[in-house]
């Protein structure tokens, strides 16, 4: 953002730089709890929901390593109703 920012003072569309560092506050997804779920989903099951296997592979690599980790959200909401899903499909 700060590029743009400095192209725009640079162009004359703003008058005033700010190089001041902007502090984010960044919200994990990739709690303990989300980590354990994902490590405890089966592949079957996961495939049998029309999921693709190679999706919860790379989801499980994830979340075995010490690194964050982001999902899309229509997976996370999928790994949140993980329970109610399998427990519905048996």
């Amino acid at each position: 953002m700060k590029v743009r920012e400095l192209a725009h003072y640079l162009t004359s569309k703003k008058e005033k730089l700010d190089f001041v560092k902007p502090e984010y506050e960044i919200e994990r997804i990739d709690s303990y709890d989300i980590r354990q779920k994902i490590l405890n989903i089966s592949y079957v099951d996961w495939k049998k929901l029309g999921f693709s296997k190679g999706t919860l592979h790379y989801m499980k690599q994830n979340a075995k390593s010490d690194k964050p980790f982001t999902l899309n959200a229509h997976v996370l909401d999928r790994v949140n109703k993980w329970e109610v899903l399998v427990s519905s499909q048996k």
